[in-house]
């Protein structure tokens, strides 16, 4: 049978069976395979019937279907399964050819495997693909790293399934070389922790501080959404809060409060800390799922530990002073929500510095405001900063966000001082602040600080009024010499 197939996918969960269907429309001949083959013929026969889907019962049967170069995408779980596959194939292809990793995998395996799998004459891509079952049907945000060499050759496929937005600009563009593509789609899912966790620290201020019902938060998520708040976050916040179970009542409140993770989040924070940037917001929200995840504890501390009263009763009765404090928690969540993308923005900058990518930050924005999670309306905002300025060091220091916080400011404090009055949780919304509060301050008391490791370290200092790099120390005690321990940072 003469190759004709563009690309096998390899892996029929619900995102590959979806992106497979997504290649289908748009004219692509795929062929699908798993590893346990039953699994194609029930796709075959169910979800891809009528379609050009081809399946395949063996890799070597699928590798056989291809046309050259032969392109192998991976949708499996990431760790072994992904080295186990790229194993499997290497004996079945030649020169030229192309493994894709569409995972959720580590970026520093991706640049292992890219190493491993041009050593055997091969190109290897490792890809973000964002935006959920949905996404991958009819448009996710594709996020392609790895060779070079492979780009052309998935280019048109890549950005015909991608979402689309204004002017059907793709969201999707090649990011860079060896781990550059899972390093930006992970710390995308840690901007998508924060915004999260920003979202239910709102809603809980509304329920817990207001004694809001369902209903009436989904009005307020309602009205976010029609403005600078617009996102898909907050849309499905608007929809999960106005679903009702089978005896009419609002199926969020029934919902145990314990929140899982899959580990992209850690990554970044983990990361983060290897390349000393202050991620503090998505942090807050990694170790907020961990507190969430402690209910038994938490059970017994609320019945042991005191606090004041959460509820607002003088705010929640006036109709004036509520809608105002809402407004104030709408400022509180857009305000902290510029702190964590330009957390993040600074994340990838460090690392684009340390790993020597040339990183395009107004297009990661591009790929960003469409078919992914955190896809939002403010995005378009961060594509504007960076397009006029692609040197900027930092978001906060924008014109327009400059101007967005100075209009929020006001409510944010409000909230985060009410918050912690009244005993209800806002760690994101507090370290936003926090470290906004410290980015703003020219002195810092670092200067105790570094006057302490030098006491009981010897660690060295250096002193304001000499030139930067030269290191001092001081025997604060008259008793430990004058000899320093070497300078280093971590």
């Amino acid at each position: 049978m003469e190759p004709n197939a563009d690309i096998a996918l390899i892996g029929l969960a619900v995102m590959g069976q979806n992106l497979i269907l997504n290649m289908d429309d748009h004219g692509f001949t795929v062929v699908a395979y798993n590893r346990s083959t039953e699994k194609v013929d029930q796709f075959l026969a169910n979800e891809a019937k009528g379609t050009k889907v081809l399946g395949a019962h063996s890799i070597a049967e699928m590798v056989s279907r291809l046309k050259r170069p032969r392109r192998v995408m991976m949708l499996v779980k990431a760790g072994k399964p992904v080295d186990e596959f790229i194993d499997q194939l290497i004996p079945h292809l030649e020169p030229g050819d192309i493994i894709i990793d569409g995972g959720n995998s580590l970026f520093e395996d991706t640049n292992r495997r890219q190493k491993y799998v041009e050593s055997k004459g091969l190109l290897y891509i490792g890809t973000g693909v964002s935006g959920g079952e949905e996404g991958a049907r009819r448009g996710p945000s594709i996020m392609p790293g790895g060779s070079p060499a492979a780009w052309p050759h998935v280019k048109d496929i890549f950005q015909a399934i991608s979402a689309k937005v204004e002017g059907g600009t793709p969201c999707c563009e090649w990011v860079g070389e060896m781990g550059a593509g899972h390093y930006v789609k992970m710390v995308h899912n840690g901007i998508e922790y924060g915004d999260m966790q920003l979202i239910c620290e709102a809603y809980n201020i509304m329920k817990t501080g207001l004694g809001m019902s369902a209903d009436d938060m989904h009005e307020v998520f309602a009205e976010w959404n029609r403005g600078d708040l617009d996102s898909y976050l907050i849309e499905i916040s608007r929809d999960i809060l106005a679903k009702k179970d089978a005896d009419g009542l609002p199926l969020v409140d029934k919902i145990l409060d314990t929140a899982g993770q899959k580990g992209t989040g850690k990554w970044t924070v983990i990361n983060s800390q290897d390349l000393g940037i202050p991620i503090t917001l998505m942090a807050e929200a990694v170790y907020s799922r961990c507190v969430s995840a402690l209910k038994d504890e938490r059970v017994q501390a609320s019945s042991m530990l005191e606090g004041p009263n959460p509820a607002l009763p003088d705010i929640a009765a006036s109709p004036e002073r509520k809608s105002a404090f809402i407004e104030d928690i709408r400022n509180a969540l857009y305000a902290s929500k510029i702190v964590s993308y330009a957390q993040g923005y600074m994340l990838m900058r460090a690392a684009a510095k340390e790993y020597q990518w040339n990183l395009n930050y107004g297009g990661i924005a591009l790929m960003w405001r469409g078919g992914c999670i955190i896809r939002s309306r403010f995005l378009g905002k961060i594509k504007e900063a960076y397009d006029s300025n692609p040197a900027l060091t930092n978001l906060l220091l924008d014109d327009y966000f400059v101007g967005e916080i100075r209009k929020a400011q006001d409510g944010w404090r409000n909230v985060v001082a009410t918050a912690a009055l009244k005993g209800i949780p806002v760690p994101a919304f507090s370290t936003a602040l926090a470290f906004y509060d410290q980015y703003r301050s020219g002195v810092l008391p670092a200067n105790l600080l570094q006057a302490q490791r030098d006491y009981f370290g010897a660690h060295t200092y250096e002193r304001i009024d000499q030139p930067r790099g030269q290191f001092f120390h001081t025997n604060w005690t008259g008793k430990g010499g004058a000899t320093a321990s070497s300078t280093y940072n971590v």
